[in-house]
């Protein structure tokens, strides 16, 4: 009787063990990711925001983990957390055969 009430349950974890790894562990990964590039911002890095703002790194602060970035419209200040990628990751190509 016991082991009955295991297999009612059984469903339920497989569905719990399929969204771990098809869902939580991949935004875990993406987030550690994207931790790790706000880290290794540099002056002179072209970069993209997530709001898809183009600009250029000219400033870091690490006092409030902030970066001012030069657009074509001017010096704006962001949180590093906003920046999405480096630019030249995104617009380079791999090459074709």
């Amino acid at each position: 009787m016991g082991s009955g009430n295991i297999m009612d349950f059984l469903p339920m974890i497989l569905i719990f063990v399929v969204a771990y790894f098809f869902m939580i562990r991949p935004q875990m990964k993406r987030q550690k990711d994207e931790k790790k590039f706000a880290a290794k911002l540099k002056r002179g890095d072209k970069i993209i925001t997530k709001s898809g703002l183009h600009g250029k790194v000219i400033d870091l602060n690490e006092k409030d983990a902030s970066c001012v970035i030069e657009t074509m419209a001017g010096k704006l200040k962001f949180d590093r957390s906003a920046i999405s990628m480096e630019m030249s990751k995104k617009l380079n190509p791999p090459a074709a055969k």
